[in-house]
């Protein structure tokens, strides 16, 4: 089987991550990392590839025929302005999907999603674009995700929940059933969410509460 070409933008511990669920479904061969935060890193041996640079890498990599590519870190606005621009220049954003999760046959996923080992979406689910349902989380009946959410490890979301554009929840939460959080919200490790959140604040807590604006 031939096997289409895709490169990583990342080359940090979430990029290893996605690199193990890609060479599970053995669809793709990884032609290689791109970091832009270190550029010193380039030809650098990494998770059994290279490093090839940075985005200078972007026309070459086209030239080539390979027009797929996958984002390799966490951070949510990163995430959002960076797959616009690789959309822009030609790139297709593929998704990365864990053999060991669990996922209802009508989830809607959007694009250049990574769904982690032991994560749960039961039915009724919509994941936007960039989206990642990190390890053994778990995201019940119903809920909207929008684009550039991380879900961190072992975080719960009840049935019905809402998180807005490029919001952070994080490792351990709990959030209950008809919650709202809003954009670009961050929830700090092992928070319970337990009323709806405003967008652009740091809030943690059991029961989470408002920190500071973001």
């Amino acid at each position: 089987m031939i096997k289409e070409k895709v490169v990583i933008w990342g080359a940090s511990g979430h990029a290893k991550v996605v690199t193990d669920i890609i060479r599970l479904n053995n669809k793709y061969e990884i032609v290689g990392f791109l970091d832009d935060q270190s550029p010193d890193r380039k030809g650098e041996h990494f998770c059994g590839s290279t490093v090839l640079g940075g985005v200078e890498q972007f026309d070459k990599l086209l030239k080539e025929n390979i027009n797929k590519i996958i984002l390799g870190f966490g951070n949510c606005t990163a995430r959002e302005e960076l797959s616009k621009m690789v959309l822009k220049k030609g790139f297709e954003l593929i998704n990365a999907i864990h053999p060991k999760s669990i996922i209802s046959p009508d989830t809607k996923l959007g694009n250049g999603v990574v769904v982690c080992a032991g994560a749960i979406i039961n039915p009724g689910v919509a994941i936007g674009n960039n989206v990642i349902v990190n390890t053994g989380s778990s995201i019940d009946h119903n809920c909207s995700i929008a684009d550039s959410v991380h879900i961190c490890p072992g975080v719960h979301l009840a049935g019905d929940v809402t998180i807005g554009k490029c919001s952070w929840v994080g490792i351990g939460s709990i959030i209950k059933e008809k919650i709202t959080v809003n954009s670009n919200v961050y929830i700090g490790a092992g928070s319970l969410i337990i009323k709806d959140i405003p967008a652009n604040v740091l809030v943690y807590g059991s029961p989470a509460k408002i920190i500071r604006p973001i």
